[in-house]
């Protein structure tokens, strides 16, 4: 066989753990994210990644995450490994100043916090505020 290994990014649903009773549904998702990826990569060999344990685990066995992405991972011997998708972040282009204008490096300016006027209204009596209606 060719030495390339073969890579996959899928989003796994655990929704259905919460069928599963409260002190079982992180060891549930485990076991769910394991025959999700034997269907689908078609090997028996198992190995998933402490990151990924973690991930599930983090808010205790009672509340696994619904949804989890991953990336599976078969390697030429047919054994899967199943590690934490982490997005590539895109470096977006800036776009480009006009001539006119120079950039200034250095601190730049802190501005004061303006103090605003505060206007008191004049107290009224109660006998104004029984006959004002608003």
């Amino acid at each position: 066989m060719s030495e390339e290994s073969l890579e996959r990014v899928y989003t796994i649903n655990l929704g259905k753990v919460l069928l599963s009773p409260n002190n079982q549904r992180a060891k549930r998702a485990i076991n769910m994210i394991r025959e999700f990826a034997t269907r689908h990569m078609k090997s028996e060999n198992v190995k998933i990644e402490e990151d990924v344990s973690h991930l599930v685990w983090a808010r205790g066995i009672r509340h696994p995450p619904r949804k989890i992405r991953v990336k599976l991972t078969k390697d030429d011997d047919g054994n899967i490994l199943v590690s934490k998708y982490e997005e590539e972040k895109k470096v977006e282009e800036k776009p480009k100043e006009k001539k006119g204008k120079k950039k200034v490096e250095g601190k730049p300016k802190e501005k004061k916090p303006e103090e605003k006027k505060v206007e008191e209204k004049p107290k009224e009596s109660k006998s104004n505020k029984n006959t004002k209606k608003e």
